[in-house]
């Protein structure tokens, strides 16, 4: 009886560690293709875009971005502005300029953003950015600019529900005609970011 005990646990011991194995290897293999995915997705950038027309004038249009456009990016810590007094910071994480899924035009910008709580006490419950309301402004023209939709955009961020010294991200689309390569950002309740650069 014993001896047939001891043929099951070692038939069942085998059997878990060839499940294990193949546990292994298919964790291997979908990470290798999740690394292959985020590989091509992010070289396969377009270049050749349309030129759209501006949102502020209908009958105005964009100005088309020439074929060797510089690309900018923004520096950690390039763009860091105080939030609420002293109670908090924003920083400007990113500015790109990317395709409006339902038109197809180029004509808006991701703006990514980390907010980030500095006081310890003092925050109440009203201290609120509300994303969503942010502007930019050409600096050459002062046109303004907003967001595409409140959708497309993670809303508001209560800095009553952000730990001290911990932070949270956020983003919001602005429509911003092609052909504009630098931007005036205003948060609410923070001071003004200006002459931001916008990356392809």
């Amino acid at each position: 009886m014993s001896t047939f005990l001891s043929g099951v646990a070692v038939l069942l011991s085998t059997l878990a560690l060839g499940c294990s194995g193949y546990v292994a290897y298919e964790v291997f293999t979908l990470r290798e293709t999740l690394n292959a995915t985020n590989t091509v997705v992010s070289s396969s950038i377009p270049t050749q875009v349309p030129s759209p027309t501006a949102t502020t004038s209908p009958q105005a249009t964009a100005s088309p971005s020439p074929a060797s456009a510089t690309i900018s990016a923004i520096s950690p810590g390039q763009f860091v502005q105080p939030a609420f007094g002293k109670k908090a910071e924003v920083e400007l994480l990113s500015a790109k300029r990317i395709k409006d899924p339902e038109t197809g035009n180029r004509d808006v910008v991701n703006l990514q953003m980390r907010i980030r709580r500095l006081a310890t006490d003092g925050v109440v419950g009203s201290d609120i950015i509300s994303v969503a309301s942010t502007t930019a402004r050409n600096p050459d023209t002062s046109v303004t600019y907003k967001g595409v939709a409140l959708n497309r955009s993670t809303g508001s961020v209560s800095l009553f529900q952000v730990r001290p010294q911990a932070s949270a991200d956020a983003y919001i689309w602005l429509r911003v005609p092609d052909g504009i390569n630098n931007l005036d950002i205003f948060v609410p309740d923070t001071a003004a970011f200006k002459n931001v650069p916008i990356s392809f």
